[in-house]
């Protein structure tokens, strides 16, 4: 680590912290040829691997927004959204993966949102499982009915 006051190419860490979120660390340091102190923080980086290939930072962001979509109408705050991205960063971060495919990501999505809200999990599985008919349909909210130990509506006759 450079000083940024001497450029000294090397520091001495004097003091370790986590951070609240614990996604970084705060060090503390000072440059032994000039004696000055200085901070740097630490995160292990994450890239997500889109279809096309690309490869771009993970953002909590672009989670919040494309869960947005699915939540339009729905009785669902920006802190529940804020809360949802930070549990599924937590998901993605506990596999020790430093990428992650895109899709993955959307199939992180899926748990704590099917908590949040049903029916913006159901639009948002729809895709991401690529529902194809009504049966796909039927079939996930014949899941979520037995989950919460519903039966299932009966066909009208």
């Amino acid at each position: 680590m450079y000083c940024p006051f001497c450029r000294h190419p090397d520091s001495r860490v004097i003091d370790s912290r986590t951070s609240d979120d614990g996604l970084s660390i705060r060090r503390r340091r000072q440059c032994p040829e000039c004696g000055r102190r200085f901070s740097t923080t630490e995160t292990a980086s994450l890239v997500v691997i889109k279809r096309s290939g690309v490869v771009e930072p993970f953002s909590r962001e672009k989670v919040v927004l494309g869960v947005k979509k699915a939540c339009q109408g729905r009785p669902v705050t920006d802190s529940d959204l804020a809360v949802l991205a930070q549990k599924v960063e937590e998901t993605i971060r506990s596999t020790g993966a430093s990428q992650i495919e895109a899709n993955d990501i959307g199939l992180a999505i899926l748990p704590p949102l099917r908590e949040l809200d049903e029916v913006a999990y159901l639009r948002f599985a729809s895709v991401y499982q690529a529902f194809e008919s009504l049966d796909d349909f039927d079939a996930a909210i014949g899941q979520l009915r037995a989950e919460h130990g519903r039966l299932p509506a009966r066909p009208a006759e």
